[in-house]
């Protein structure tokens, strides 16, 4: 996937709204510092600095990126943009008041380092959102990677981020409308995660 060459097309490849899940909860995390991983063109990061959060917004695509700054500007809003892959990104320790993962899909290794330290980098009543397809996405062709080892389960997640203690925690399916990217019914996994 070249995130760069998505996210060159005009417009929004998963609009301008946050979201769904994301909207859902918000008021459950804490003011503070944000961290939204793989933030892609704003629109999560966008909403949480409108709510007064101080949000940094990590991806991988320097295009995305650009188109976040920008939707941020139109908002009246500031974000701080961080280039990096996720590998490659420390996210610290006991450092954050809420960390955002919307459809960040990586292979299950780096997946499994990342939700360990997002875990870690929650700082005590921390709160972890996460949305994303389930491995039962394969069923649908209404967006997500095509690998089963990109996918999540309610099971798999818990075990990543063990020390946090699970709110919410659903396999579901329904209906995901997220601009020409995410569109239709889908079956995704849900986590509102806290650092106790």
């Amino acid at each position: 996937m070249d995130w760069d060459e998505r996210f060159s097309a005009p417009g929004f490849a998963y609009g301008t709204e946050p979201n769904d899940f994301l909207a859902s909860v918000s008021d459950r995390i804490p003011k503070g510092q944000i961290l939204s991983l793989a933030e892609g063109e704003g629109r999560n990061a966008v909403y949480l600095a409108s709510l007064g959060h101080e949000v940094t917004a990590v991806d991988a695509s320097a295009v995305g990126l650009a188109k976040a700054r920008e939707l941020a500007e139109s908002r009246g809003v500031t974000i701080t943009t961080i280039l990096a892959d996720l590998d490659d990104y420390t996210i610290g320790e006991q450092r954050w008041d809420g960390i955002i993962a919307c459809y960040c899909h990586l292979p299950s290794p780096l997946r499994r380092a990342v939700h360990r330290a997002a875990a870690a980098g929650l700082k005590p009543g921390g709160v972890f959102v996460l949305e994303a397809f389930s491995k039962k996405q394969l069923e649908h062709d209404t967006g997500g990677p095509k690998s089963l080892d990109m996918l999540m389960s309610l099971e798999e997640l818990e075990q990543e981020l063990a020390g946090l203690r699970f709110d919410h925690g659903a396999e579901l399916e329904r209906i995901v409308v997220e601009g020409s990217g995410h569109t239709g019914l889908a079956a995704v996994v849900q986590i509102l995660g806290v650092k106790e």
